[in-house]
């Protein structure tokens, strides 16, 4: 069982992210340069967490994605995806079982909120 779309937006404010922008599909968080999307159409929240691209690499060592990337036209703030059909795009979509796992996770990628 992962956390939903909503357990993981309260987890991104409590540790200092803010929303930036809300649609149908997504709401976009900030915390200084860092940018991250909380995927609304995950309702069982497999992929619930969407982090930029560029952070893949980091990221492996913290969790395993739940897909390789997840493309979606509401992710303006990350890089079009352009090998498809549709140029859309994406981010690497993950799941989290817990409030903890999901906390972690965000400190070890972006550090301590009071870190920033």
């Amino acid at each position: 069982m992962y956390l939903r779309p909503d357990e993981v937006a309260r987890v991104l404010e409590k540790v200092g992210f803010t929303v930036d922008v809300v649609t149908q599909k997504t709401y976009g968080y900030r915390r200084g340069d860092n940018y991250v999307y909380v995927n609304r159409e995950a309702r069982m929240g497999r992929t619930a967490l969407v982090i930029h691209p560029t952070l893949k690499e980091r990221s492996s060592s913290l969790a395993e994605p739940a897909t390789d990337i997840k493309t979606c036209d509401h992710y303006q703030q990350f890089p079009l995806y352009l090998a498809g059909d549709t140029h859309e795009h994406y981010g690497i979509p993950h799941g989290f079982s817990s409030r903890i796992a999901l906390e972690r996770y965000l400190s070890g990628l972006f550090g301590d909120v009071n870190s920033n």
